[in-house]
């Protein structure tokens, strides 16, 4: 499968480019399982995967109103480490946007014990999944492929967002597959690092085709730092590459401006930096929420926030939605 970036408000210019990932677009609709559940609510499903004998899942979340008979987008979203695919679907509240504009929301899974410290593969990091190599990318193609036998899956329209390991995840499931995805958000986590200060650092590989990304990171986070360095107050511990730093890669290889544009937004406390002009419309922009900490930047957590803060109300997950809508992934 070949594919390229359109952007839907945008003429249809597209820069083909060599396949990488699943081919998920030539599944014959006549293979659907059109699902049991019933629209608006969230099922567990298990994949062929194992882990420790056990099989893998996620949940997959169909909005009200859905019809097998039309085909919609699929958002993929990634817990963090020590959490559930369940947490982060209360977190985000990304179910609930599901409901309202209409497109089917997964939360995998990562491998734990017993469904407790749950964690993923994200090269640099983190834990056993890193350190042992768990096939985390083979257990996502297989998510994405059996979602879309159980829904009526758009294959032009798959988005991922994570949050902490979960980010760090996204940015690699980004860079590797580059082509089954139409654009990503990592949030709180970096596309690269090391496990201490004596390894060898990791990054992220090159994507074979441009990919528009949108990220958020606190500049309080104190357990994945945005200016990047070790987490915590230990200077031996973990190692990561700072916020600005992760989104610039993701510049130069979508080949946009160097330099971002830059806007004050609620009252200062966020600032938002757009590279521009990059290959295949695509574009990449950063969040930095001041005096934010390790959290999701959602009502979940900002709706408790005093009346006058500035933060109060903010919703990545609607930011993030109305960012991945504009894109789709063209076959070649």
């Amino acid at each position: 499968m070949t594919g390229s970036i359109c952007k839907s408000t945008l003429p249809r210019v597209c820069l083909l480019a060599a396949a990488v990932g699943i081919a998920v677009a030539g599944c014959s609709r006549s293979t659907f399982e059109y699902s049991p559940a019933a629209a608006g609510t969230t099922v567990l499903r298990k994949t062929q995967s194992r882990f420790n004998g056990m099989p893998r899942s996620y949940r997959i979340h169909l909005p009200s109103g859905y019809r097998p008979q039309t085909a919609i987008p699929l958002v993929i979203v990634v817990h963090g480490a020590f959490s559930t695919a369940k947490q982060i679907e209360k977190q985000t509240g990304f179910s609930a946007l599901a409901d309202r504009h209409g497109f089917a929301a997964a939360y995998p899974n990562g491998i734990g014990i017993f469904g407790f410290l749950q964690h993923w593969n994200a090269g640099h990091c983190c834990g056993k999944a890193a350190a042992d190599g768990i096939d985390d990318i083979g257990f996502i193609d297989e998510t994405i492929a059996d979602a879309t036998r159980f829904a009526n899956i758009d294959p032009a329209r798959i988005y991922m967002a994570g949050f902490s390991n979960g980010g760090m995840f996204t940015h690699r499931y980004g860079a590797e597959r580059a082509s089954t995805l139409a654009a990503i958000a990592p949030l709180a986590g970096p596309a690269g690092g090391r496990a201490d200060p004596d390894q060898p650092e990791w990054r992220v590989p090159p994507p074979r085709v441009p990919l528009p990304v949108i990220s958020f990171h606190g500049s309080a986070d104190d357990k994945v730092p945005y200016n990047g360095g070790a987490s915590g107050e230990n200077p031996d511990a973990r190692q990561y590459i700072s916020a600005l730093e992760s989104a610039s890669l993701w510049a130069r290889q979508n080949a946009c401006k160097p330099l971002p544009e830059k806007r004050e937004l609620r009252e200062g406390t966020v600032e938002l930096s757009s590279w521009m002009d990059c290959s295949d419309w695509v574009a990449v922009k950063l969040y930095t929420l001041r005096g934010w900490g390790h959290q999701w930047p959602g009502p979940f957590f900002t709706d408790r926030l005093e009346a006058q803060n500035p933060l109060r109300g903010f919703d990545a997950a609607e930011l993030i939605w109305q960012f991945f809508k504009q894109y789709k992934r063209q076959p070649g």
